[in-house]
């Protein structure tokens, strides 16, 4: 019945697809991917066969978001949820999305499935103040110094980027994961924005005072995540790039896409394993992506 619309160029989106393959909900929720590139009028299935959606029928997803709310005046943005038979969207809530496919998609959950929410208690608790933390100054934060009005906004954006990257390195020089020994909701949340920082952030955002190759315990966690199923098979480095490079023609109005950088290094050994735990928490690994979700292998390091 629905069908989850998710540029893989977006961190946002990019978040709902990697839940949606580590809980194995593929039969559940199909999945639509606009290209990495759009107009003022937002996403197109300029990708699929003849520009339209093959499920939804659709070019611009604008028109599902006007199927549901006709004249609709605010972005048309992904990740958004749409009713199949209705053709409506029904949710674009990017935060919360998530959220419900660990804990109201239950029934459809794979076997093995990582619970990605911790049960009540301190854990899930502190879990919530990590990711606002994550959400407030890095998620959030590349964009306030790539967007900043002025050299002030930009400064201030910029300081508390970095006071919470370097809070995030001490953190991950003591633990394999965010929350210890095994992958959480928190760190989808933290991979999209970090396999994003070099190509894209650093340069092009500004946030520049350190590459993420120069912190060597988040580089060691990024590359450990990019090699677990799951996350780094949901990466395309070539649709991230032209995304932000001929989409933001405000900042680079030449629309050059940058060749680099080089993508052999996400594959090298990173020796988080030492710190032990289990990724899964006791349950497995997702199996072989998808025939026809799979990312362009001319697009990422994984063959």
């Amino acid at each position: 019945r629905y069908r989850l619309v998710a540029a893989r160029a977006c961190p946002w989106a990019n978040r709902t697809i990697i839940v949606r393959r580590l809980l194995g909900l593929e039969d559940a929720i199909s999945l639509g991917t606009p290209g990495p590139t759009h107009d003022e009028r937002s996403w197109t299935f300029d990708l699929d066969e003849g520009g339209k959606d093959p499920v939804l029928g659709t070019e611009r997803l604008q028109e599902n978001y006007f199927t549901r709310f006709p004249d609709y005046p605010r972005g048309i943005t992904v990740p958004a949820i749409v009713d199949v038979p209705t053709g409506g969207v029904v949710t674009n809530d990017y935060p919360q999305i998530t959220l419900d496919l660990s804990t109201e998609w239950t029934a459809f959950h794979r076997d093995g499935a990582p619970q990605l929410i911790p049960d009540a208690g301190p854990e899930r608790d502190e879990m919530f103040e990590v990711i606002e933390r994550v959400f407030t100054e890095v998620n959030n934060g590349v964009y306030r110094c790539g967007f900043a009005g002025s050299q002030e906004a930009y400064d201030a954006a910029y300081e508390r980027l970095w006071a919470a990257m370097d809070w995030l390195e001490e953190r991950l020089s003591t633990r394999r994961f965010l929350m210890g020994e095994r992958i959480t909701e928190a760190d989808v949340r933290l991979f999209t924005t970090l396999v994003r920082f070099d190509p894209v952030y650093h340069g092009h955002f500004k946030c520049n005072r350190n590459r993420l190759t120069e912190m060597p315990a988040l580089w060691g966690y990024a590359r450990d995540l990019f090699q677990t199923p799951g996350f780094g098979d949901t990466i395309d480095f070539v649709q991230i790039k032209e995304h932000y490079y001929v989409v933001h023609e405000d900042i680079n109005p030449t629309g050059i896409v940058p060749a680099g950088p080089e993508l052999a290094s996400w594959l090298s050994e990173h020796g988080r394993e030492a710190f032990g735990g289990d990724p899964w928490g006791g349950g497995t690994a997702p199996g072989p992506v998808r025939e026809g979700e799979r990312v362009d292998p001319e697009h990422t390091p994984l063959r």
